[in-house]
């Protein structure tokens, strides 16, 4: 009884990893721009993105598009600090990214 439970738990599960949101986020040209999609390509159609300063502040709420991308100005104050990108498409699935302040002044520079 008791494996048969485990077992259920474990198919259970594997839907939602087999699913598993994956998030991308970097500097080009004085904007940030966060990729998302799930592991198995598939833009999600709804994401909440969530941007946090380096205190761990939560400073933007924005909206992913439906092809899974998202562009907005980098704010000069948080370059130097970095940035958390957290993306979250519902049921459960959410994943995030942290742009290091080593990470802005590539992409700044490649820009």
């Amino acid at each position: 009884m008791i494996r048969a439970l485990a077992l259920a738990l474990v198919a259970a599960a594997s839907p939602a990893a087999a699913h598993q949101l994956k998030v991308f986020a970097f500097v080009e040209e004085g904007s940030v721009i966060v990729e998302a999609k799930f592991s198995s390509g598939r833009a999600p159609k709804f994401g909440k993105v969530r941007v946090f300063d380096a205190s761990g502040d939560q400073i933007e709420t924005l909206e992913l598009g439906e092809d899974g991308k998202l562009t907005f100005p980098l704010d000069p104050a948080h370059a130097e600090s970095g940035l958390t990108i957290e993306v979250e498409s519902g049921d459960g699935h959410d994943d995030y990214w942290i742009l290091t302040p080593e990470d802005i002044a590539r992409g700044e520079e490649a820009g």
